[in-house]
């Protein structure tokens, strides 16, 4: 390596710093040889999911099997030797220790013959799933309790006939110490681990399916993850920053699925003032085009059924109102045709949409001024107040809210994967669309970078007031603005839905990207626009569910593009006729997991059902990858180099060793 003497005097204080973590040769050429190494070793996993929608359970369940790779794992290493109903079995105490340890101590009649088969079988698939990573990695990802332990179990055979006592000792110990439990617990806890070694989420955490708020718990305590938001995470993401239509349509949406429990629950809102008013408001109103879908298992009553298509009614007049207010207010959106309590006859129930007329379902609206009918009424002005207050109050949707922002961006660029959760506005000839934010007209990459900076701006308390304010009523545009990248869509019909008798006025056509996603060359732009390098480059995204059942391919523009919402929410499966996907992306290429519904974590846990899933293959690679052929192997490489000008400035003089 060529390095100057100006170089040199430029970089002494980095080198100076630099030179704290390795203050001497010795120490730089260790970490050198480490670094090197590393850069050979398979790279590690990566497994992409989208549109989880508030899906708890199958999420969880494919965290813990890491989409059926452990199963995978299983069958590959104990292929006969192990009978199905064994192999199962395993897979299950993996997925499930705490509890399926219960259901075995009750059954088991020499539960000590059982630990010693058991915790063997369990270090052999811990070493199998962790051979790729170095000693370092692994330790880190061990428990304290057990981490000299299980290191030592790791590294020595029991086919190494010296030390076969030697590993069967330890094994009795652990049994004979009553850690028997907890050491199972230990393993299968770093199997999940370290089988999954990068977990990336393209959006839509939130709305829907009961435990968005146990998602987002799992995130927190996950090892490492990222997410691209999607447009319903930036609705509850408004929602806390103060965005009242957010807030409504948040309300609104848990209210349509008949699920309160990641609102009440989950962050504690209190949904006793809307109930209170809904009743008293709509106590003559059937609601019946706001009856809640439920699935056919979850047990509703009568009189619970009717509370909360009035709360969903009450919300929904309080939603459109409160966006009729901003589009007024922001006429660079141009989206005040959406203002449509302004449409209506209200004494003949008709409402004109682009000069042709349309008869409307119901025409009851007792909070509405004909002449002024946008205004909220007092009454609805205060109960905005109290729910505004308790989405501000929650402390654990802070706590989400900053995770979000914290892991998370508008888009990101993974070993040339380029990942975002819907689509790149484009223009009818592919190009790059321009989209006005504050003022500024942007595209492509600029375009996402300073949607991301816009969402950051709402949060942060030492913003300019103005901007700030922009950046809280922004969050509308985000979800249902026909040329946001979360969104791009020409309307969002909710209010035609509700309460216009005609279908075709339902019909929101989709903006240009997702026309053309299908081009080849289109993608080529998209990709080169966001620099992304690379002979196998993809765009990877969700938000539209990919209608398998149908015939619809995930895999488009002769595999540039990957669309990988398989529909994870139950409101989707009759719909998409899956259950959502996994990308997996390992040493030799990408597989498209493919999920069956999954029951729950009971059956898995008493009866050993997994999730049925699918496997395709959707690229592979002509040799096995690297870490050298990662972005993290950039990074490396950049360490090395600048470890070899330390070790430059330390041979010449430039800096002296620090020895003890």
């Amino acid at each position: 390596m060529t390095t100057t003497k100006y170089n040199i005097e430029k970089d002494v204080r980095y080198m100076q710093l630099l030179s704290q973590s390795f203050p001497t040769i010795a120490d730089a050429s260790t970490e050198i040889i480490n670094l090197e190494a590393i850069l050979n070793l398979p790279k590690g996993t990566e497994h992409f999911l989208a549109d989880l929608h508030g899906e708890y359970e199958a999420f969880q369940h494919v965290l813990k099997n890491a989409s059926g790779n452990i199963k995978r794992k299983v069958n590959e290493l104990f292929g006969n030797e192990l009978r199905e109903i064994e192999k199962k079995e395993l897979c299950t105490l993996i997925y499930y220790p705490e509890q399926k340890l219960e259901l075995v101590k009750s059954a088991e009649k020499d539960i000590n013959d059982w630990y010693h088969i058991t915790l063997h079988r369990l270090v052999k698939v811990c070493r199998d799933v962790s051979s790729k990573y170095t000693r370092s990695k692994v330790r880190k990802s061990l428990p304290s309790d057990f981490s000299y332990i299980i290191e030592e179990l790791l590294h020595e055979h029991t086919e190494d006939i010296d030390k076969t006592a030697y590993v069967n000792v330890i094994v009795d110990t652990i049994i004979s110490t009553g850690r028997a439990d907890d050491f199972i617990i230990a393993l299968a806890n770093v199997i999940q681990r370290l089988s999954i070694d990068q977990l990336h989420i393209l959006g839509d955490v939130y709305d829907r399916g009961p435990g968005a708020h146990i998602i987002m718990d799992t995130l927190d305590k996950y090892h490492s993850w990222d997410i691209q938001w999607g447009n319903h995470d930036i609705l509850w993401m408004g929602a806390f920053a103060g965005n009242d239509a957010c807030m409504c349509n948040v309300i609104r949406m848990s209210l349509r699925y008949g699920n309160l429990a990641t609102l009440e629950e989950g962050y504690g809102i209190n949904m006793v003032p809307l109930a209170t008013f809904a009743m008293e408001t709509y106590k003559d109103d059937p609601c019946t085009e706001f009856v809640p879908k439920v699935e056919k298992n979850d047990k509703i009553d009568e009189k619970t059924r009717y509370l909360t298509a009035q709360m969903h009614k009450a919300i929904s007049i309080i939603q459109f109102k409160t966006e009729a207010q901003l589009y007024e207010k922001h006429s660079e959106w141009e989206m005040k045709d959406r203002e449509l309590f302004k449409n209506i006859d209200y004494e003949n129930g008709i409402c004109t949409i682009d000069g042709h007329e349309y008869e409307m379902v119901s025409n009851n609206f007792p909070t509405i001024n004909p002449k002024h009918p946008i205004a909220l009424t007092e009454e609805e002005n205060l109960l905005l107040k109290k729910l505004r207050h308790s989405f501000s109050v929650s402390e654990k949707l802070h706590k989400h809210i900053n995770t979000l922002l914290g892991h998370g961006c508008m888009y990101a660029v993974y070993n040339s994967n380029l990942l975002f959760h819907a689509s790149v506005p484009l223009n009818e000839d592919g190009t790059l669309k321009e989209v006005e934010i504050y003022g500024k007209k942007y595209n492509g990459k600029e375009l996402m970078q300073n949607t991301g900076m816009m969402i950051r701006t709402a949060f942060q308390v030492d913003s300019d007031s103005d901007e700030k304010d922009y950046a809280i009523d922004y969050f509308l545009y985000l979800w249902c603005g026909k040329d946001s990248p979360l969104f791009n869509k020409s309307k969002m019909a909710t209010f035609e839905r509700y309460f216009l008798k005609d279908e075709g006025t339902y019909k929101e056509e989709k903006g240009n990207y997702f026309k053309l996603r299908d081009n080849e060359d289109v993608c080529d732009r998209i990709l080169d626009a966001f620099e992304v390098k690379g002979v196998n480059r993809h765009i990877i995204n969700g938000h539209v569910p990919v209608h398998v059942m149908n015939g619809e391919n995930p895999i488009k523009a002769n595999g540039k593009l990957m669309v990988i919402d398989g529909g994870f929410s139950k409101a989707y499966h009759n719909e998409t006729g899956i259950a959502g996907y996994t990308l997996v992306y390992h040493s030799r290429g990408f597989q498209l997991v493919q999920h069956a519904p999954f029951t729950s974590a009971a059956d898995a846990i008493k009866k050993g059902t997994d999730i049925r899933s699918t496997t395709m293959i959707v690229e592979m690679s002509s040799h096995r990858m690297l870490v050298e052929d990662t972005d993290k192997g950039d990074e490396l490489r950049t360490q090395i180099e600048d470890l070899k000008e330390l070790l430059y400035t330390y041979r010449h003089g430039f800096i002296k060793e620090k020895r003890n």
